[in-house]
């Protein structure tokens, strides 16, 4: 067993296929029309074919309350690991992206959290040696 997909809920496939790729570097794995949405993934520019992130439309009420509940609590809902977490914390906030916790260490791990601007708090995390 492996995990191949998962998804974030986003309130605009087109605003967080822009997102994503353009501010975050992945890239447009599939992207199929279904109905008025779209079958929309993206990938790690480094693992092609590893897993892809489904960019999921919350249209539904129940993803949308979801969504509303862990970001008014301050919960990412989920986690992109980097290698160097600075670096891309001034990199993504040299392109605008609202941060709701800068670089933070905690053990040896450092995290921070930002806005996705659709809808979410997403955490990049640092794993260093002790």
């Amino acid at each position: 067993m492996r995990i191949k997909l998962t998804s974030v809920f986003v309130d605009d496939q087109e605003k967080a296929l822009k997102f994503y790729t353009e501010i975050l570097g992945f890239v447009k794995k599939t992207d199929i029309p279904v109905g008025e949405f779209r079958w929309l993934t993206v990938v790690s520019p480094e693992e092609p074919e590893g897993t892809e992130l489904l960019l999921e439309p919350n249209d539904n009420p129940a993803a949308r309350e979801f969504q509303k509940a862990l970001y008014n609590q301050g919960i990412p809902l989920t986690a992109f690991f980097v290698e160097d977490i600075q670096k891309e914390y001034e990199r993504m906030k040299n392109l605008g992206v609202k941060f709701a916790q800068e670089p933070t260490k905690m053990e040896t791990t450092t995290i921070a959290v930002f806005d996705d601007t659709c809808g979410n708090l997403i955490q990049i995390v640092q794993n260093s040696s002790a």
